[in-house]
């Protein structure tokens, strides 16, 4: 072997393990799924492809909330103006449930088979809110129309997160991403509790003005739909759907007896308390409860 062949062989050995040594690419935001976790501290999406939820028909009871933020995600799912979302109120009434079937059901509405038309769902936890502005920045490079999900938001104490994410809502100088929306579930209308306020009041310079910030927070979302406790008969409603749709073989009466008893024990009547129940039920039954989470 001459020294020009053996220069080449070197060459090809060289860029053999270049290649082999370079990082495979990372791979793109917001594909393989329609749903997302955001991991605050590694800055990256983990996409969800088996969603924990329920189909749309089965959340009773909260019939004009659900058609109001079905319409509000379906014309953000399709390029048109929608404000952010703030789900608020009973405890156990299906607030973030409605987010995560309505999400389903805009996508299927759409009929949108590639994944860059399709909406996609990003959920943020309450203690990564701090890193919301890189979730933003990485949203926004990928292009695809999302809504960002913050289940149970509240801020307590001398908590000043809440500053960050009124600029993020609304007042920031870069906005909102185009193709953003924010929707969040609290149990609290203002997001605030009512003595962290009080303590404003008594402790501020200037009082009115230190509720005043807080209390608006609340007012970034365009969109407020309150959750109440449901009576008897949308607690039975809830039930009978659920049985219906799982083919519960249980004679009415005996569903709704064990229903009331379930509730007593339980000190409350709401959508949650009524899947426990009818889990509860189709345990004793033999049946298994598949939701066909997507």
């Amino acid at each position: 072997m001459d020294d020009s062949e053996f220069k080449a062989l070197l060459t090809r050995i060289a860029e053999a393990l270049e290649t082999t040594a370079r990082p495979a690419p990372a791979p793109a935001p917001l594909t393989g799924a329609d749903a997302f976790v955001w991991h605050a501290e590694s800055g990256r999406l983990q996409p969800v492809t088996r969603v924990n939820r329920l189909p749309l028909e089965l959340l009773k009871g909260i019939d004009q909330q659900r058609d109001l933020l079905f319409e509000n995600t379906r014309r953000f799912a399709r390029g048109l103006p929608a404000n952010n979302a703030l789900l608020w109120g009973a405890r156990g009434m299906g607030k973030s449930s409605l987010v995560k079937a309505v999400h389903a059901a805009v996508n299927d509405r759409l009929g949108r088979v590639r994944e860059s038309g399709r909406l996609a769902l990003v959920e943020i936890h309450r203690v990564d809110i701090s890193a919301l502005p890189g979730l933003l920045a990485v949203l926004r490079e990928a292009g695809r129309r999302t809504l960002v999900f913050c289940d149970d938001l509240s801020f307590d104490g001398q908590d000043a997160t809440f500053k960050s994410l009124k600029a993020l809502l609304e007042g920031g100088i870069e906005g909102r991403p185009d193709n953003v929306l924010f929707y969040a579930t609290s149990n609290r209308r203002d997001l605030m509790p009512r003595d962290m306020i009080e303590n404003e009041r008594s402790t501020a310079i200037n009082p009115a003005e230190a509720v005043e910030e807080k209390v608006s927070l609340s007012d970034r979302f365009g969109l407020w739909l309150g959750f109440h406790a449901c009576d008897q008969d949308i607690f039975f409603n809830i039930i009978e759907t659920y049985a219906k749709y799982f083919k519960l073989k249980i004679r009415i009466e005996e569903l709704r007896a064990g229903a009331v008893e379930w509730s007593v024990t339980r000190g409350a009547r709401s959508g949650r308390v009524a899947w426990q129940y009818i889990q509860d039920v189709a345990g004793r039954l033999g049946r298994p409860l598949d939701i066909g989470g997507r």
